[in-house]
């Protein structure tokens, strides 16, 4: 088992989760159950599953996790995207949070090619 709080992802994922649920929370009402609640979702699922799978047997079972914190991330990305188009979401303030997602999706892929070698 690893400290999940050790990787440098994980952080910066919680912190784009407080940036998110920021955000979000400027959106109309009427998106409570649509867009935020979706928003919201796969942004704690970046680094819940970081945290998940560092609690795992395996270093195999953590890549299946790290792999699922990607997803979540690439969904959260398109989120943005719509977010931006449907003007909930100011320009300056998406592309920040698609920098940051972009920069996360890289130190996941990294963090996979790492543990991959060791395997």
């Amino acid at each position: 088992m690893v400290d999940y709080k050790n990787y440098k992802v994980w952080q910066r994922s919680h912190d784009l989760v407080l940036k998110i649920y920021g955000a979000t929370n400027q959106y109309p009402k009427s998106e409570q159950f649509g867009l935020v609640s979706q928003m919201n979702r796969a942004c704690i699922s970046i680094p819940t599953n970081i945290a998940e799978g560092c609690g795992r047997e395996t270093q195999k079972e953590l890549i299946r996790f790290l792999y699922i914190s990607s997803g979540s991330a690439h969904e959260l990305d398109y989120l943005i995207l719509v977010s931006q188009k449907l003007g909930f979401l100011d320009s300056n303030i998406a592309e920040e949070l698609l920098t940051e997602i972009d920069e996360i999706k890289k130190m996941i892929a990294a963090l996979i090619k790492t543990i991959k070698k060791t395997l």
